[in-house]
């Protein structure tokens, strides 16, 4: 079966985000590659950028979210960009409820937990780290 895991990129804090979704989220790092561990003469990596992450993936029931630090080399990630958002589908109320407010806890919030226009419990924000999420519970999908 295919599945899609959702990609973030970060300006330096992929451990410290990740360390805090899976303490939201549960679920093991599957992955941790720091820039130091492919350091070679085609790839050198700059000393303050040696224990930033090159790819950490955590575990989340099936599905993976997958990051990395952005090096400074290639110019900082607008945090502030509205592109896209993590889309969470839930399997009760009480577990959107608990997803909503340990993901937004810091952050802001765009549209709080309760019924959406088009039937569902529904919520939208932005957390600590900038990356904008939504949470969803579609009781007649269950």
């Amino acid at each position: 079966m295919t599945t899609i895991n959702p990609y973030i990129n970060f300006n330096g804090n992929a451990e410290e985000a990740f360390t805090f979704y899976q303490s939201v989220f549960g679920g093991e790092f599957l992955k941790i590659v720091r820039f130091k561990d492919l350091v070679s003469a085609e790839f050198p990596v700059a000393e303050n950028e040696a224990n930033k992450i090159m790819r950490i993936e955590l575990s989340i029931g099936a599905n993976r979210l997958i990051a990395n630090d952005v090096p400074e080399s290639m110019g900082r990630v607008n945090e502030n960009e509205n592109r896209s958002k993590i889309a969470i589908r839930a399997e009760s109320k009480e577990e959107a409820d608990k997803l909503f407010n340990g993901l937004s806890a810091g952050g802001s919030v765009e549209m709080s937990m309760g019924e959406s226009p088009w039937g569902t419990y529904f919520a939208m924000f932005r957390d600590k780290y900038g990356i904008e999420w939504t949470v969803e519970f579609d009781a007649k999908n269950i």
